[in-house]
């Protein structure tokens, strides 16, 4: 009986030990097997959020027109600068070149706007139709917001508000189709035969021109006292409901002391590349300064300082080269 229980109790115990052996590795495994895919799978995710969205390319740079060199090493694909009294040019580089003018485009809105002579007190509230279905840009001022006709030109002309250039085109007295067809119909009496505008805001690549066209719109942009002074203004705030909002303007060289500028106005979107008009008084002499398709948001900004010290160094207050 001893012997039948001593046997019984070594068969339990070998057994015991078998069946705790085999599952201390089997415990083991489904850890390791379930901790190494999700390892892997947030790897994957975390490249699918920081992977960056392929650069559009300019029209410019599809044209091959940054391959063109000139005097001054600009980094922009178009360079035109002329004297606005003797109409002397100074610089020219591809300036027959018809490329998206981005913003640009919110000088000939202005320009309108205020040759219209309409009250520039007039309440003006942004409805979806303002909003942005060409690029997805975003925008401060929110649907539902209300502002006067002049505030909306203001920001518009300064910090180049697209939503705000919108909704003064779409309540022009006519409506959009009438304020498109104004904007062409002054373009085509100024003699802008490379000039296409589309819609208000430059939003779309449709709106298109030449930087001697752009030269020419300059010139008459600057004669407007209204569109001259919005655009060049350094900052703005402005009452939305109970919100106090404060803009400023594109152009960093509005507040450079260096520089006496008339008149100016920025662009950019991925077709056009960023761009930059002025009108800006350099050594005595009112220079017309436009640049198209720069290679950077800063290489627009050194492309006019270049100018401006190319000039000075240069050419004296009565036309002529320096010598």
């Amino acid at each position: 009986m001893k012997r039948l229980l001593i046997a019984t109790s070594l068969g339990f115990l070998v057994s015991f030990c078998s069946v705790h052996a085999q599952a201390a590795p089997n415990q083991k495994k489904p850890t390791v097997q379930k901790t190494k895919p999700s390892v892997l799978k947030a790897h994957v995710r975390r490249a699918k959020v920081v992977k960056a969205a392929p650069l559009i390319p300019s029209f410019g740079q599809k044209a091959g027109l940054h391959a063109t060199s000139d005097l001054l090493d600009l980094k922009s694909s178009v360079a035109y600068v002329i004297d606005q009294d003797t109409h002397e040019v100074l610089i020219s580089k591809n300036d027959n070149a018809v490329l998206p003018i981005a913003s640009i485009t919110k000088l000939m809105t202005g320009l309108i706007i205020s040759e219209a002579k309409l009250p520039m007190d007039e309440s003006i509230t942004i409805t979806q139709d303002d909003v942005d279905t060409e690029k997805g840009s975003s925008s401060r001022l929110r649907v539902g917001a209300t502002l006067t006709r002049g505030e909306l030109l203001h920001l518009a002309l300064m910090a180049s508000e697209n939503r705000a250039a919108h909704a003064l085109g779409r309540t022009y007295p006519g409506g959009m189709s009438v304020f498109v067809n104004l904007m062409n119909s002054k373009a085509h009496q100024w003699g802008m035969r490379d000039t296409r505008y589309v819609e208000p805001t430059g939003l779309s690549s449709q709106n298109q021109s030449s930087g001697k066209d752009l030269a020419t719109l300059v010139g008459y942009a600057y004669l407007d006292d209204t569109v001259r002074q919005l655009s060049t203004s350094p900052s703005h705030s402005v009452e939305v409901g109970n919100r106090t909002l404060q803009y400023n303007t594109t152009n960093r060289l509005v507040k450079n002391p260096n520089w006496d500028i008339g008149l100016q106005k920025t662009g950019y979107i991925s077709e056009a590349g960023q761009c930059l008009v002025m009108q800006a008084k350099v050594s005595g002499r009112k220079l017309i300064m436009v640049f198209l398709d720069s290679a950077g948001k800063l290489s627009r900004i050194s492309d006019a300082e270049r100018v401006r010290k190319w000039v000075e160094t240069n050419h004296g207050s009565n036309g002529r080269p320096q010598t």
